[in-house]
């Protein structure tokens, strides 16, 4: 209970910054720079692990930052995203709660029935579900979305989740540990 309710609370200090999804503290010398995909079940398994423990332990003194990556062989990922920054636009917790949807419906959303899953989300958040829906249109939010895919080439990221711990990579399948570790070490430079 108690690492539900600091999730929540940390949810809830969620933002956007300069037009990222930031979990954390916004301006940290430590960085932990997130490419998602939110049809992966890789990535499912990090946002528990950041849930349950790195925000937990880190969220005060490290700054999160996620970027997505829609990886061309999920077939509702990239609409995903656009309905993510969608709902960041209106409301930075609503984004948040978007994200972990996703992640936590993986084995019930596909893409035939993601239109109807974003409708009953924006219903159950109070957004106009017509207006969720046109937003999978908006030019605006899939250039969000582009130039994130487009900054993780550029890096040759090319799995997801990637990770970057200032700049230390941890790709795909890494534990908490090794992501504590890099972390710690971070910080203690930083002092």
């Amino acid at each position: 209970m108690k690492t539900v309710a600091l999730a929540a609370l940390i949810a809830c200090h969620a933002g956007l910054a300069a037009d990222r999804f930031i979990e954390g503290i916004d301006h940290s010398s430590v960085r932990v720079l997130i490419y998602e995909d939110l049809q992966c079940p890789d990535c499912a398994d990090f946002r528990r692990m950041l849930d349950e423990r790195l925000l937990p332990n880190y969220a005060t003194r490290v700054t999160f930052e996620h970027r997505d990556f829609p990886l061309a062989k999920h077939a509702w990922a990239r609409k995903a995203a656009i309905a993510a920054r969608f709902f960041d636009a209106g409301e930075p917790r609503v984004g948040v709660s978007f994200r972990r949807y996703c992640f936590e419906h993986q084995p019930e959303i596909n893409a035939a029935n993601f239109s109807a899953k974003l409708a009953l989300f924006a219903k159950e958040h109070n957004v106009d579900p017509e207006k969720a829906a046109a937003a999978l249109d908006d030019a605006g939010f899939a250039a969000l979305v582009e130039k994130d895919f487009q900054d993780g080439v550029a890096r040759g990221i090319a799995h997801t989740p990637t990770a970057l711990v200032n700049g230390q990579p941890f790709v795909e399948h890494f534990t908490y540990e090794e992501v504590a570790k890099a972390i710690d070490a971070e910080l203690k430079a930083a002092q």
